[in-house]
């Protein structure tokens, strides 16, 4: 397909979850088994991602949100604790901090990764620290030698915000098995999907049971051991105790279903959208209006999403407009993200000012997400980088030349 063009106007949509017969009967199999809440396909989901991530527990929840919010709360967070985290990401790393009681102390970015930039980390620690929650954006895995060196020399715990990064390793450690607990994503547009739900990852079997107990009303026992006629544990006693303040964040099984279906082809589509990130990357690295993120030759990135940016004062079109255009073009391009401190809230609240972070207030400013998903075709990337050359061509900024005598 080299130099091959695609001139005709096609539709291209920014995600499609790949979901065949495999997920269909594993769903449908829940449905006719007369148990669809958290059950059995919720403990088998949890056994095969603890294997996939190299961890010893994993806990299946409602959401990547809910896995934070649980990491979080049994750190048994106050209103003078602080946690370290990236302003570039989406509202719910943030948002759960708060929820959790303490305060967010951001630290700015690595502007060729979007990561959160390590060395900064060390310097915006005090003694009100408790943890540092990383994201590892657009599923490059941030620099954890470093972070983990900065939690033991200040006896601090790591979250990591795995959102973007399921297949991802740090040098040969698998992403969910390094810091204290990793929080993963299976929304509709992520990796894998459950439709909506998140896990949680820990090797501390007490940490581990503590977000479990936390994720469905902090019950003693849940349905499946309620009402389970033949459960063992439940012949003397068939009630639950509230033993704390808990939550409802559990998994169903109708959820867990799709989940271990989806996690039996992880490898094959994460090496589908490799390929496509690499044609990517072949057909618009010599566009000197744009710079691509990099990716580090020691790491395994996890491809969750195909960011171009925008060099400043090369187009005399704005990042928004840009945008516009690509969809005009039946593009569903998008934008990750726009830093948290740039947001009202944010803004209102913490008095925050664009300048506060420029490496994420850059990003911000200049980065698109192209489709990437393992149904695109090969077709669709020549469509979609063919457009964006197209947009760059006509709105190239002209250059001044200077004349002399």
């Amino acid at each position: 397909m080299k130099g091959k063009k695609s001139t005709a106007k096609r539709e291209v949509l920014f995600f499609k979850p790949s979901i065949g017969r495999d997920e269909e009967q594993a769903v449908l199999d829940v449905l006719r088994s007369g148990w669809l809440t958290t059950g059995m396909r919720v403990c088998e989901f949890e056994k095969d991602f603890a294997n996939f991530a190299g961890a010893r527990f994993a806990i299946a929840l409602s959401s990547c949100t809910a896995a934070l919010h649980l990491a979080l709360e049994v750190l048994d967070l106050n209103s003078d604790d602080e946690v370290i985290t990236t302003p570039f990401t989406f509202s719910s790393t943030a948002s759960e901090i708060l929820h959790a009681g303490a305060k967010i102390k951001f630290v700015d970015v690595d502007p060729s990764t979007g990561n959160i930039d390590a060395t900064r980390i060390k310097n915006a620690v005090t003694d009100r620290t408790k943890a540092v929650l990383p994201v590892h954006f657009a599923g490059h895995p941030c620099d954890m030698d470093s972070i983990m060196d900065i939690a033991l020399e200040y006896d601090l715990r790591i979250i990591e915000d795995a959102a973007h990064a399921l297949e991802a390793k740090w040098a040969d450690n698998k992403i969910g098995s390094i810091g204290d607990f990793t929080c993963f994503s299976f929304y509709a547009t992520k990796n894998i999907t459950t439709g909506e739900g998140g896990m949680v990852t820990c090797d501390n079997e007490i940490m581990a049971e503590k977000i479990r107990l936390l994720s469905l009303h902090a019950m003693t026992k849940d349905a499946w051991k309620r009402y389970m006629p033949d459960e063992q544990n439940n012949r003397n006693n068939k009630y639950y105790q509230i033993v704390s303040r808990g939550y409802k964040y559990n998994m169903t099984d109708i959820q867990a279903a799709l989940g271990i279906a989806q996690l039996r082809k992880v490898e094959k589509m994460w090496e589908r959208r490799k390929n496509l990130v690499s044609l990517y990357m072949s057909r618009l690295a010599d566009v000197s209006e744009i710079k691509l993120m990099a990716i580090e030759n020691s790491i395994k990135h996890a491809h969750h999403l195909m960011l171009i940016k925008l060099v400043p004062g090369e187009l005399n079109i704005s990042r928004d407009n840009f945008l516009n255009e690509l969809r005009d073009r039946a593009i569903g391009a998008s934008i990750h993200f726009v830093s948290l401190h740039m947001h009202p809230y944010y803004k209102n609240k913490f008095g925050f000012e664009d300048n506060d972070f420029p490496n994420a207030a850059y990003l911000s400013n200049n980065i698109i997400t192209l489709p990437l998903y393992p149904d695109l075709s090969e077709e669709d990337v020549y469509y979609v980088t063919d457009c964006v050359k197209e947009i760059i061509e006509k709105h190239k900024a002209k250059k001044l030349v200077s004349v002399t005598s």
